[in-house]
């Protein structure tokens, strides 16, 4: 299982929210590339981030920056946070990104999907954000009718072969993750799933897999690093 560190990105800043919600942020860098270098030194494969003011306005506001960590790194960066047209995937692409994720646009229109998935391939993965099992979009604002179960069905049956799942009511509570949910979804598809949302010690990696889903590919960690809950070792080292 791979570890993702998450650097989350408001107003040019590394930050955390809990349970996604904008009013309630710790900042945590003023330099987020700084911030991703930290990570790649202690030993990061993977990173993922969110443009969290793009999610909330529907557009990327942090491609420079994004582009600047990419260069940096050298790793694998997978990406989300208002993608809502083909210019802002191949905006992030030109930039080196390994993943796109697609949020609010994936619910929206599963022919924009599959159009998506057919023109830039296993780049496009989908970002699955629920609370109670029902997804929500637009930055966790809004919950839907949908069930997060049944759109991965639907994401996955026209292409899509990664999803990042969230479990938005334990996201930055340090809690643990939802397993019960996780086993649903990893049950559902067989596509890979990214888990994130309270994953914050190396106990709860390990809680994961003794789920034995042979598609739970990864888990993203957040809060628990940056706040020194743990370290990214010790995760990396429940995970193997």
């Amino acid at each position: 299982m791979v570890i993702l560190p998450a650097i989350d990105l408001q107003n040019g800043k590394c930050v955390r929210l809990r349970q996604g919600r904008a009013e309630d942020m710790t900042v945590y860098s003023d330099d987020p590339v700084a911030q991703a270098r930290t990570w790649l030194e202690q030993g990061a494969e993977q990173l993922h981030v969110v443009d969290l003011d793009g999610a909330f306005q529907g557009e990327p506001k942090h491609a420079e920056v994004i582009s600047r960590i990419v260069r940096a790194l050298g790793i694998p960066v997978e990406v989300g946070g208002g993608l809502r047209t083909d210019a802002h995937i191949e905006r992030l692409l030109q930039a080196g990104v390994t993943r796109a994720i697609i949020g609010t646009r994936a619910l929206e229109s599963l022919d924009a999907l599959a159009a998506l998935v057919k023109r830039f391939g296993d780049v496009i993965a989908v970002g699955i954000d629920a609370r109670d099992g029902f997804v929500q979009v637009k930055g966790w604002v809004e919950t839907t009718k949908t069930r997060a179960v049944e759109l991965a069905k639907q994401v996955e049956a026209v292409g899509v072969r990664t999803i990042i799942y969230t479990d938005t009511a334990t996201d930055g509570m340090l809690g643990g993750p939802n397993l019960a949910a996780l086993r649903q979804m990893c049950g559902t598809v067989s596509c890979r799933i990214i888990a994130s949302g309270g994953v914050s010690a190396p106990e709860h990696v390990t809680a994961l897999k003794a789920l034995g889903c042979a598609n739970l590919y990864g888990a993203i960690v957040g809060k628990a690093l940056y706040d020194g809950k743990t370290t990214l070792a010790a995760m990396k080292a429940a995970a193997v």
